[in-house]
């Protein structure tokens, strides 16, 4: 199992270096590959940096403040899995003893949990081993979440299917109960279909929400589109330096 997932990475990390270097130019994907091993080199340099020197403790997010989630898996402190998991997990948890689906297997990793999870690549007790195109649930729900894991949709399979986000957003919407509410977050950068149909209003949330990467350090600040639409990903930071926060309600 941990072979097959080392596997799986790899082969997504040459797929986007790949990527990088037609879109960019091959230093972009030269930059990307040493920037990934540089920082699975430093990794325990660094989580015991972190422990001394924690990050900036808190962030703002729709005039609420947050504490910035640090955690030792996917070194939560050097990229968008700091605010994301902060925001999402306060969600699930003013939902308790509702239906839950989470669609990309991420929260289990830093918190025990109950809810349902649908990811079509890991292998592991409880989860739903399906592709979210073609999941159909016996129930509905009452929250759906989403964690940086739409962007892989289509893009990152192959043969590559770049429409194939927009028919798992739709196909998740009808997931939901009356009154329920779906989140998903996203990076602006790493798939350029996604970028498109967000630009054009063809993926349609009820609300939507940026948040913006400013510094090396991974402090980030709530902004508007205009100011994160161009954005890349792993420029100038490492990993994403935009994320779309999108809420669905259903009523």
């Amino acid at each position: 199992m941990l072979l097959q997932r080392i596997c799986q990475t790899l082969a997504i990390h040459f797929r986007r270096v790949k990527d990088l270097s037609s879109e960019y130019g091959i230093w972009h994907g030269i930059r990307y590959s040493i920037r990934k091993v540089f920082y699975y080199v430093t990794y325990p340099a660094g989580y015991c940096y972190r422990l001394l020197f924690p990050l900036h403790k808190e962030f703002l997010f729709q005039g609420k403040t947050h504490p910035y989630f640090f955690h030792r898996y996917n070194m939560t402190w050097r990229n968008e899995r700091a605010i994301e998991i902060a925001i999402v997990w306060e969600m699930v948890g003013t939902s308790s003893g509702k239906r839950i689906l989470e669609v990309g297997n991420v929260l289990s990793h830093y918190f025990p949990t109950r809810h349902d999870v649908v990811d079509k690549y890991e292998n592991a007790p409880g989860l739903l081993a399906q592709d979210i195109v073609d999941y159909r649930p016996s129930e509905p729900y009452d929250l759906i979440i989403s964690i940086s894991t739409l962007e892989h949709v289509g893009w990152d399979e192959r043969p590559r299917d770049p429409t194939k986000i927009l028919r798992a957003f739709e196909n998740m919407k009808t997931f939901l109960a009356p009154n329920g509410k779906m989140v998903v977050t996203v990076p602006i950068g790493y798939n350029r279909e996604l970028d498109r149909l967000l630009a054009e209003g063809k993926i349609r949330f009820s609300k939507r929400y940026f948040m913006k990467r400013v510094s090396r350090d991974n402090q980030w600040v709530e902004t508007d589109w205009t100011d994160v639409q161009n954005s890349r990903f792993d420029d100038p930071y490492y990993s994403a330096n935009a994320v779309v926060i999108g809420i669905v309600e259903k009523e």
